[in-house]
């Protein structure tokens, strides 16, 4: 009788360990901590869907989900999302959930990146006429406006805004930026000249007849000034990044940005930019040997690029008539709409070409 007691004891005492233990674990697991996981889709294609899903380690309480792609909300389907690339174009994209549980916020980042659909047209060109440049202008920015060209060239102590006539090279029109600034890219809207410089953060603006300065103007996200070029409202500027800024005509406020890739990546070194038919032509800042003169095309509402010029043979010419260091590369494009015109040089180069680009 004593041997069956001491058996239904320990029995009973089992259960009630075995019971504990388990209480403890349910305790310990409900107090652990939550363990989030957002998956996305890494790379993708232009046009193509993208998802992303939240999950929890250990499947624990979610009470609701924001999902985010490019700052932006997205609705959601419990636990996933499916976005549209067209809505976002090309480049690198941040995707975040925010994940409300039991009286905390957590937000969880990944990223997406997205490629272009198509790749690149490749052009070389056309030589169509000649015209005489300063082979002492380091040129930073290059337009055609009302038959003369107007440039701004760089360098601390030697960076000007000019006049020039086409034909001759002569300079009609002169004034010079403070030495303690490099000069860079400029462009012309609504009778103003922008011209911004390097690493100063800052553009500065003049009356397009006087050369007066009028004001100045601050870089927001974009870290340094490269190229400027403007489509009747917005300026558009490069920083020698993957990206464009669009900018407030008026106010010279920074907007939005565009990133530029092509079907196997980002594009960077973006620098003088030129409006051509609704699409961005871009040089390319290429020191490294083979030295290349390339001009990107760009599309302005998605980033794609869908073409590359190839104008190597240009720099070529230029070397037969004068020696180059390897930073007086291809830069500087000008565009003469009513004559559908190219024109094209380089920082130093004492030629300005007129071309035309060809498919090869």
């Amino acid at each position: 009788m004593v041997y069956l007691c001491k058996n239904l004891f320990l029995m009973r005492f089992h259960k009630h360990i075995v019971a504990l233990i388990t209480g403890l674990l349910v305790l310990s697991s409900c107090n652990a901590p939550y363990k989030f996981t957002l998956t996305t889709s890494k790379t993708l294609v232009f046009t193509e869907q993208g998802t992303a899903t939240l999950t929890e380690k250990n499947n624990k309480q979610i009470d609701s989900i924001h999902f985010f792609v490019n700052g932006k909300r997205v609705a959601s389907k419990g636990n996933t999302i499916t976005f549209n690339t067209k809505d976002l174009g090309v480049g690198k994209f941040a995707v975040s959930a925010l994940a409300f549980y039991p009286e905390k916020t957590k937000k969880i980042n990944n990223s997406v990146e997205i490629l272009s659909n198509i790749a690149p047209t490749i052009y070389t060109y056309k030589l169509i006429n000649t015209y005489p440049h300063d082979k002492n202008a380091y040129t930073q920015g290059l337009e055609f406006h009302n038959g003369f060209l107007y440039e701004t060239t760089g360098q601390r102590g030697k960076s000007v805004l000019r006049k020039v006539e086409l034909k001759t090279g002569n300079i009609l029109q002169e004034t010079k930026l403070d030495k303690k600034y490099f000069g860079e890219g400029m462009t012309i809207l609504n009778d103003k000249i922008h011209w911004l410089t390097w690493v100063a953060k800052k553009g500065f603006t003049y009356d397009l007849e006087t050369f007066k300065q009028e004001g100045e103007f601050s870089y927001a996200w974009s870290q340094q000034g490269w190229g400027l070029t403007n489509n009747g409202t917005d300026l558009l500027k490069s920083d020698g990044t993957h990206k464009i800024y669009f900018l407030d005509g008026n106010t010279q406020q920074e907007k939005k940005s565009i990133q530029v890739y092509y079907n196997k990546g980002k594009i960077d070194k973006l620098n003088e930019l030129e409006l051509i038919n609704g699409k961005i032509y871009a040089n390319r800042w290429i020191t490294d040997k083979p030295i290349k003169s390339l001009i990107v095309i760009i599309n302005p509402e998605n980033g794609i690029v869908e073409g590359i010029a190839n104008l190597n043979g240009l720099r070529e010419l230029i070397l037969k008539d004068q020696t180059l260091q390897d930073d007086d590369v291809l830069n500087g494009i000008a565009y003469d709409k009513n004559s559908n015109r190219i024109f094209v040089t380089g920082k130093k180069w004492g030629k300005l070409f007129e071309i035309e680009l060809v498919k090869q």
